[in-house]
């Protein structure tokens, strides 16, 4: 019988749990999964056979996904497991379709959508997932796309960021993830249609839908604008999860108003006592319509997971706790160079208000800590030898840190 410990084990390379499908080898304190022998094996000896290839697309179930992704991701356990659910359903679609024999049920592909504050973990958890799945990943902001014909980027043109991720293997792009952050900023302004074009709204909502749907589209392999004597890549899209993210500043006082014009007595007095973040868990497609999403583009994206805005204590965790936390990464470049990096507890707090208080989430924790950091790590070749205290006041008042001289310990 395993012990307790067992649970905690995870691939030295990729960080996969261990499991049933996905067992781990031991060997002088480190650890390798099945996924990744069978990978080394490939770049060592070139392609593998049928037999081997179809060992290798076993699936992680959806709570050692959420163990996965709980590495890198401090809190939104709800949407983390929403998410785990979604793309298990995705890649069982794809690889175990066939496992029902005589059956002529043919499962549709279910796209996500995470609603939450800027730096609550949308584009962490997609990537995180992408790394543990061993499948490539695009990362592409609404914002800068428009329509074909228009000064911009295509739409289509973030496929062709999926091929080169894959390393221009179509078949792998085509089992891969497309992330597009800032969706909302490609809402209508109102549910009016526009008299003028919209180049950069409905009309990427509209371009979008081909291919999220699923379609076979044609790309440039090198990216940029098609024209007529362009070589094309053909790219089917029917098996690409598409999530999408987007902060939706507003969408609670339109979900106020539907709640507030449908509920009476204490029920409506309970509920317009609830925060944003609350109401943001009663959304509906029709919400989204409000706001300015066209009903097509909502019907594509059936899963929905909100994310919550992150606490102080959120905060002090994602500083120290994940595997590439920023506290670590600060004490490996201190370690390198002969020094001891430590945080009193106090001064991650301070931090972690800071962070809160500039409305960036946690992606404006490396700002923070590199302004605090950057003084002290100029003289950090100085410093080999000693223990480095951050404390409340280097962060708040720019104090100078403890330094505290290390005493060799006699053999």
């Amino acid at each position: 019988m395993n012990n307790q410990n067992d649970h905690r084990k995870c691939c030295s390379f990729c960080g996969a749990p261990d499991s049933e499908g996905n067992p781990l080898l031991a060997g002088n304190g480190v650890y390798i999964c099945k996924n990744c022998v069978l990978s080394a094996y490939k770049i060592i000896m070139g392609d593998v056979d049928e037999e081997i290839e179809s060992v290798d697309r076993e699936l992680l179930t959806p709570r050692e996904l959420k163990a996965a992704l709980d590495q890198y991701v401090i809190g939104q356990d709800r949407a983390k497991r929403i998410l785990a659910v979604a793309v298990y359903n995705h890649y069982k679609r794809i690889f175990k379709q066939g496992v029902i024999e005589d059956d002529d049920t043919e499962i549709a592909k279910s796209n996500v959508l995470l609603i939450g504050p800027t730096g609550s973990g949308k584009t962490l958890m997609a990537q995180s997932i992408a790394k543990f799945l061993d499948v490539p990943i695009a990362i592409a902001d609404a914002t800068s796309l428009t329509e074909a014909g228009y000064v911009g980027e295509d739409v289509e043109n973030i496929l062709t960021r999926l091929l080169q991720a894959a390393d221009g293997d179509v078949k792998k792009a085509e089992q891969g993830i497309l992330f597009i952050d800032e969706v909302d900023k490609i809402s209508r302004l109102s549910e009016n249609r526009s008299i003028t074009r919209d180049v950069s709204g409905e009309g990427v909502q509209q371009a979008l839908l081909k291919i999220i749907e699923g379609s076979v589209v044609n790309i440039p392999p090198k990216g940029g604008r098609k024209h007529p004597n362009q070589d094309f890549i053909q790219i089917d899209t029917s098996n690409i999860l598409f999530i999408c993210g987007g902060a939706f500043d507003g969408l609670a006082d339109i979900i106020k108003r539907r709640l507030g014009g449908n509920v009476l007595g204490f029920n409506q007095e309970k509920r317009g006592k609830m925060d944003d973040q609350e109401v943001l868990h009663y959304v509906e497609s029709d919400d989204l319509v409000s706001y300015g999403l066209i009903p097509e583009l909502i019907g594509r994206l059936h899963v929905i997971a909100t994310l919550n805005e992150i606490t102080k204590e959120d905060m002090v965790r994602i500083l120290t706790e994940p595997k590439n936390a920023l506290v670590k990464q600060y004490q490996k470049l201190f370690a390198i160079d002969g020094a001891e990096l430590v945080f009193e507890p106090a001064a991650l707090e301070a931090i972690a208000e800071m962070a809160i208080a500039r409305k960036t989430g946690a992606r404006g924790l490396r700002s923070i800590i590199e302004e605090i950091m950057v003084d002290i790590m100029f003289d950090l070749p100085e410093y080999a030898g000693y223990e480095i205290v951050i404390t409340e006041e280097t962060v708040k008042n720019g104090a100078e840190p403890l330094r505290i001289k290390k005493t060799k310990k006699s053999a």
